[in-house]
């Protein structure tokens, strides 16, 4: 009845495409839609639009074998047993869930649904909304199972982790738990069942408590910095063979298109009654200004040049969405004579290289701490800021 096995919407992305290509690999047939006709021709011609580990030999299988179409006609959709979206729910610019992108979607979509099929939520969402996807789908006479089977990868490491990681798998009916189960199945044994708002606060409660946990290691930094303490020194002190401290995270920017957003999302479905979450946030969120004003504290900044070294939004990876590297650049540019910013994945206009960036910087800032810049001698006459002691000497602003 059904043409591929899967269809994956949001399927060029960072967590749809990666999981396209597992499945694949698994033996699924897997269209992968989404709407970027450049990207799709990218893909197609073998080549990964974003870094991800592992993925370009199994990309260049998947397309060879016909396990993987790629298609920017939403018509697919019919023609899926198993539609996985890949649209999370946002925050709006007052920091409350926005609602509005997978309405709009669903809708646009709504014609290509067909009974029979098993619907599969892939992204973050507040709690509540697989059932009221669910309650959409009847309301609208569409027949179909809805599961939620959020993703639990780190970026750049998809294609490892989808068949190292238990899957949690969770929908309305038994039916659909069966189907989705066996979907993934094929990535993994692992599979761990919740009710649907115990899956959706899962994938929230995961992300919050990393967020946490970087939080507390920032306000760790904060505290001995001001106090003229290496907190490097300290760290290695509490983490050295002392299992109970191990999973204290380095201090450095807590970013990227999650973890605020997620941290938030869980504070609204509480009523707003989440200190730790908005106390994470404040951390995270006001280490860039932490940084400027100290080094406002011991440097005429104002005549001086800062360069920033990565503007991704962790290491190793060309992913700048929510990077704080950015609002660092925007602190700097108020603050310190001239800007220069560089990223070794990453290629705007106005970046520099690293050679220019050292060059013409009296202050360097490592943003992102790609592996790229370990290598780097820096000349004795710079200043060099590494928050994430990424050269071993430790750090005091």
């Amino acid at each position: 009845m059904f043409q591929y096995d899967v269809v994956v919407i949001g399927g060029f992305g960072h967590v749809g495409l990666p999981l396209a290509i597992s499945l694949a690999d698994a033996g699924k047939r897997v269209c992968a839609l989404d709407i970027n006709r450049d990207v799709m021709d990218k893909i197609n011609h073998g080549e990964m639009p974003f870094i991800e580990y592992g993925a370009d030999k199994i990309l260049r299988k998947v397309l060879k074998n016909k396990r993987l179409s790629l298609s920017i006609d939403a018509g697919v959709i019919s023609l899926g047993q198993a539609v996985i979206i890949v649209i999370g729910t946002p925050v709006d610019e007052h920091l409350n869930p926005e609602f509005e992108l997978i309405r709009k979607t669903m809708e646009s979509y709504k014609k290509y649904f067909v009974n029979g099929q098993l619907i599969i939520l892939r992204s973050t969402v507040y709690p509540g909304t697989t059932d009221m996807i669910s309650r959409w789908f009847k309301d609208n006479d569409i027949n179909v199972d809805v599961a939620f089977c959020p993703e639990r990868i780190a970026e750049g490491y998809a294609i490892k982790e989808l068949r190292e990681l238990p899957q949690i798998v969770s929908a309305v009916t038994d039916r659909g738990f069966k189907k989705a189960k066996e979907l993934f199945f094929d990535l993994t044994t692992d599979i761990i069942r919740l009710k649907p708002v115990e899956a959706e606060l899962a994938k929230l409660f995961t992300n919050v408590w990393r967020y946490i946990k970087f939080a507390t290691a920032n306000q760790f930094f904060i505290i001995a910095n001001d106090h003229k303490a290496n907190f490097y020194k300290i760290y290695e002190a509490m983490t050295y063979n002392y299992p109970r401290s191990k999973d204290l995270p380095r201090p450095g920017f807590a970013a990227g298109p999650c973890l605020f957003k997620d941290a938030m999302q869980l504070a609204a479905f509480n009523n707003n009654n989440f200190y730790l979450g908005h106390a994470a946030m404040l951390l995270n969120e006001g280490l860039p200004n932490y940084i400027v004003n100290r080094l406002k504290i011991s440097h005429k900044l104002r005549e001086m040049s800062v360069g920033i070294l990565g503007m991704a939004f962790k290491a190793d990876v060309d992913d700048k969405r929510e990077s704080l590297s950015y609002k660092l650049k925007k602190i700097l540019s108020f603050e310190a004579k001239k800007v220069f910013v560089s990223d070794v994945y990453i290629k705007e206009n106005d970046f520099v290289s690293q050679y220019e960036l050292i060059k013409k910087s009296d202050i360097i800032i490592i943003a992102s701490p790609h592996k790229e810049y370990k290598k780097i001698k820096f000349p004795k006459n710079k200043i060099v800021v590494d928050i994430w002691n990424i050269y071993g000497l430790g750090c005091i602003i």
